[in-house]
């Protein structure tokens, strides 16, 4: 932690590169990407920083800390193109905003609720237009297994600290996203045994 209000967190600064090379090539050219569960703030001041001025970022995060973590990064870094952090619960109906063109999500549905995954989407659906982009980072099971040792151990651990939390099945997830609009996603493997889904909206019926 900081002597100021910026949080760190020691996972962002080893997958930030990975996760922009991805993002640079799915994101839109412009318009506005909402970050849902922004943390300490330090992925999404890197990401406005090298995607381009062309693109507006709002963060988000239920918690206060984070906002203030958030907006402490901001000032620090100097980047222009993030907005104010808002508070957003991602289990909450309605969002606290209406629209956007692209929707990210890292490292957050297994160390929450099963219903925070289900609103991410439900609201993800809401804000997005057709083919606009829903992301998901973080470790996933396949098929019902896990994908490494340290991923079951990983799972093991959040368990045990709430019942509630754990790495959760892809196919579940994809199931979820399926019955809010979502096409199946596009997986490219990632380091450290995570994956990147890559959600598309279709158009309504």
């Amino acid at each position: 932690m900081t002597s100021d209000a910026r949080l760190m967190a020691p996972a962002t600064a080893r997958n930030r590169e990975h996760i922009t090379k991805v993002l640079r090539r799915h994101l839109p050219r412009q318009g506005l990407v909402l970050e849902v569960a922004s943390g300490s703030g330090e992925h999404i001041t890197h990401f406005a920083g090298v995607l381009g001025a062309d693109l507006s970022f709002q963060p988000s995060d239920p918690d206060a800390g984070a906002r203030a973590s958030i907006d402490a990064w901001v000032h620090s870094t100097g980047v222009r193109n993030v907005l104010p952090a808002i508070a957003l619960d991602a289990s909450a109906d309605p969002w606290p905003i209406q629209r956007a063109d692209a929707v990210i999500c890292i490292n957050m549905i297994h160390i929450a609720p099963w219903e925070a995954a289900f609103g991410l989407v439900r609201g993800a659906a809401q804000v997005l237009s057709a083919n606009a982009l829903l992301y998901l980072y973080g470790p996933y099971r396949r098929d019902g297994r896990h994908t490494a040792p340290s991923n079951e151990a990983f799972d093991r651990g959040l368990r045990q600290q709430n019942p509630d939390w754990g790495v959760r099945d892809l196919e579940a997830v994809t199931e979820l996203a399926e019955e809010h609009g979502f096409a199946r996603p596009l997986i490219e493997e990632m380091p450290a045994n995570n994956l990147s889904l890559i959600f598309r909206r279709v158009a309504p019926a």
